[in-house]
């Protein structure tokens, strides 16, 4: 159970801090005033998500017993989060070049689980 507590925390958090950033580059305008205006807006959301992060990841511990596992499993569902946003808001398509460097990343979350 833990295991899917941590998944639900680490994707919300991972999404919600994507989604914040895919919208500030395509809507907010580049200048510094409005940047610093947004994310003062945002910083409820910045704390809401970095705390489901965090209990995202103490709690994958928990049911791991192998951090680096649980921020490596994290680190690929941000880059997952990061090309579905990039689609979302800009509509960039994944090359194969992406896609092997996700194979090669798959390969290494399998790698660090064996004994």
């Amino acid at each position: 159970m833990l295991y899917l507590y941590s998944f639900g925390l680490l994707l919300g958090g991972l999404s919600v801090i994507n989604l914040i950033f895919s919208y500030q580059s395509k809507h907010i305008d580049p200048h510094f005033w409005m940047i610093a205006k947004f994310q003062l807006v945002m910083l409820p959301l910045f704390l809401l998500a970095n705390m489901c992060i965090g209990y995202g990841i103490r709690f994958g511990y928990k049911a791991a017993r192998n951090l680096t596992f649980i921020l490596i499993v994290g680190k690929c569902m941000e880059i997952v989060i990061s090309l579905i946003m990039g689609y979302l808001f800009l509509r960039e398509i994944p090359n194969w070049k992406t896609w092997v460097g996700l194979g090669v990343i798959l390969i290494g979350v399998v790698l660090v689980k064996q004994k």
